[in-house]
């Protein structure tokens, strides 16, 4: 494969705006396709607007490009087919197809031996109940496919709850999680290339509420055993799948024991820090991946804390005379429950790092009363 000068990406938020300035370090263009005229990756990339249905569009767009990412999972399947002809896309489509699936993606966790928590396919009340005798309350409903932040879930304490999203589903497809009594949330970013060659990044412990991450610290605080588990599953997968690209596994930490929630074919949010907090970050080995070619290193460079930024931006001085402090800022519109950016801090000293991002979450409690980073 020779090495490509300009990278297509489906998808024009803060992702692709992100890959497209690391794209740019390595000499590579980059377009981005979005039915968004205000899509933000148009301040690093050229934006081509069109729908996802629109096969000549995207036929053009193919055209202007030397290979295909995207920085979403849910790219509709006549989408792919139109651009898969013409140009190579990373990851496979097979990849899309598992993960954007909740079903499909824990019956291929099996498959590759990965361990996960118990679970049922939902298709209207007589299964939710079935499953609700069987694997018992509390869980969590979730949509099988569309759902990110917190959307299309529902968590079930009790059977009015579970008849009152049984209102609200009707007879679309959910999957049905019984609750992991996990004592934290982790997550492993991993990269493949066409080589075959992978590399994971030291593991992340985040924190979500309502959905939607608010906190990620790398490397987390795991022994050499945890680690190892983290990487196990994600060169399973990795290799199941033939991946090329950049890939996330989210973890529960179930006492020293990992279980696989969720898979994101693609850069993802708890690797953020790794902009600041890592020989080559994620965003750069994605690039690279499906360029063809060599992975950079994945090392940790001290330590780091991601703070999101969430509904409304604070002033660009919240971070002034914070040394190691850094305010990425996605250019896009605020809206309640909105990621708009992120803030990243990282130091040599792990309680200076924790320390530093405390005084910045007090900042912007005190300049944004309900909005911004959630304490």
């Amino acid at each position: 494969m020779n090495r490509p000068t300009t990278l297509g990406i489906l998808g024009g938020g803060q992702l692709a705006q992100m890959m497209a300035i690391a794209a740019r370090k390595l000499g590579i263009k980059s377009v981005a396709y979005d039915p968004s005229r205000d899509a933000c990756a148009q301040n690093h990339a050229k934006l081509v607007v069109g729908s996802y249905s629109d096969t000549l569009t995207l036929e053009r767009f193919a055209d202007s490009v030397d290979v295909v990412t995207y920085e979403f999972e849910n790219v509709p399947t006549e989408t792919v087919r139109a651009i898969g002809g013409a140009r190579t896309i990373h990851p496979s489509p097979e990849a899309l197809r598992v993960s954007s699936d909740r079903i499909a993606e824990k019956e291929f966790f099996t498959k590759c031996g990965v361990p996960i928590g118990p679970y049922r396919a939902i298709n209207g009340g007589d299964s939710l109940r079935k499953a609700a005798d069987e694997l018992g309350l509390p869980a969590v409903l979730k949509s099988c496919s569309g759902g990110y932040d917190g959307k299309g879930q529902f968590l079930l304490h009790t059977h009015d709850e579970l008849e009152n999203a049984l209102g609200q589903i009707g007879e679309a497809p959910f999957i049905y999680e019984a609750f992991v009594p996990f004592e934290r949330e982790l997550s492993v970013i991993a990269c493949r290339n066409i080589f075959g060659d992978i590399k994971t990044y030291p593991i992340s412990q985040n924190t979500h509420q309502h959905g939607i991450l608010v906190r990620s610290e790398a490397p987390a605080a795991v022994s050499d055993e945890t680690q190892q588990q983290a990487i196990t599953i994600a060169t399973s997968i990795g290799e199941a799948l033939k991946y090329v690209g950049v890939f996330a596994i989210e973890l529960f930490d179930v006492g020293g024991k990992l279980l696989a929630n969720e898979m994101a074919p693609r850069v993802h949010n708890t690797g953020h820090w790794t902009t600041e907090g890592a020989e080559t970050s994620q965003f750069e080995n994605h690039v690279r991946a499906v360029s063809g070619m060599e992975l950079g290193p994945t090392e940790a460079v001290g330590h780091s804390v991601m703070l999101n930024i969430i509904g409304a931006m604070p002033d660009a001085d919240i971070v002034d005379g914070i040394p190691n402090a850094h305010l990425h800022d996605y250019a896009k519109a605020p809206r309640a429950g909105r990621k708009i950016g992120h803030i990243t801090i990282n130091s040599e000293n792990a309680d200076e790092c924790r320390t530093t991002a405390a005084a910045i979450q007090a900042r912007l409690r005190n300049t944004m009363p309900g909005g911004g980073v959630r304490p």
